[in-house]
């Protein structure tokens, strides 16, 4: 009965921290949410008015130059922008602006509470974030991606926990978003899997002691052919004393290894066996960029904007 109250207490405790902290982080995010707009807000605008009275026809209508070519790379956004503004003029586009600030915030601390399981260092944590973002916080295709990148590190953290498919197909639904939404970060998506991917490697290369199967595998294959031959009982005694001294050392090296995962002041690199079946939804995501009117755009155009010359310094 008496730990049934003390668990009572930790409830309501953390329930009001809770309700305490996203009010906080609410109004923190909607005092660091700008009042005035950026002149992309503008073009923006004028981009999905476009769209919805053209489609997207692949040509620069704002342009000096007749019939430039144009990519339309974050034509969703620019749509649903425009819609906003039409609705609810450029009031209508602060108060989305402040409610995805808010979002944003809200994402960063509730995921940091569900993979730390502490709320005091979750919120201060995302304090600390919206504090040092505060300067990219605008009506733009990037507040949104900001967002849909927080979600992807929650998706794969619980999809290797507990290997749900509910993970996995919002791992697979967000880069479709992506492509539609803010086309020149998605390959920047996959940056994501990369360090999960290489703490696998390290493990699997770690576990399976390369240098220590090779010999017990070349010392298989010896006492093979020497058990043919007939006069090399002698041979064919030390290859299997061998053998057994080389399963005992990979014994050794194995329990050195399980004792170092269990000290809690090391760094520790784990072989999660669902990382596997990441790196399929991986595979399987880099087709998605595929699923957007934009055709190859998601995947050519960040290195065509990398390769123009708008970026170079000139004297």
């Amino acid at each position: 009965m008496k730990n049934q109250k003390e668990k009572h207490k930790k409830i309501n405790a953390s329930l009001k921290f809770t309700i305490l902290a996203v009010i906080l982080i609410a109004i923190f995010c909607v005092a660091l949410t700008p009042v005035t707009f950026q002149n992309d807000t503008y073009y923006t605008i004028k981009i999905g008015e476009h769209i919805i009275n053209n489609g997207l026809d692949g040509q620069d209508p704002f342009s000096w130059h007749q019939d430039l070519a144009y990519t339309y790379p974050h034509w969703a956004y620019d749509v649903i922008t425009y819609l906003i503004y039409h609705v609810g003029g450029f009031t209508g586009i602060y108060v989305v602006t402040c409610l995805l600030t808010i979002l944003l915030g809200l994402s960063i601390y509730f995921v940091n509470s569900k993979l730390t399981k502490n709320q005091v260092i979750s919120f201060l944590v995302t304090i600390g974030v919206m504090y040092i973002i505060k300067g990219y916080i605008a009506a733009r295709a990037q507040l949104v991606t900001f967002i849909l990148f927080v979600l992807t590190l929650y998706f794969i953290e619980k999809f290797i926990e507990t290997k749900k498919k509910r993970y996995g197909v919002g791992l697979i639904i967000i880069p479709v978003v992506i492509a539609n939404l803010h086309v020149a970060v998605f390959p920047f998506y996959f940056v994501l899997y990369l360090p999960y991917i290489a703490e696998y490697l390290l493990a699997l290369l770690g576990e399976t002691i390369i240098y220590k199967k090779v010999d017990s595998l070349l010392v298989k294959i010896k006492i093979k052919q020497y058990s043919k031959k007939e006069g090399s009982e002698e041979k064919l005694e030390a290859l299997k004393k061998k053998q057994k001294e080389l399963a005992e050392k990979i014994d050794k090296i194995k329990i050195k290894r399980s004792k170092e995962l269990q000290n809690p002041y090391k760094i520790k690199i784990n072989k999660n066996p669902n990382v596997k079946w990441l790196i399929l939804i991986m595979i399987i995501c880099l087709l998605t960029g595929f699923l957007t009117p934009l055709g190859t755009t998601p995947y050519t155009y960040l290195a065509k904007t990398m390769q123009g010359n708008t970026t170079r310094k000139y004297q």
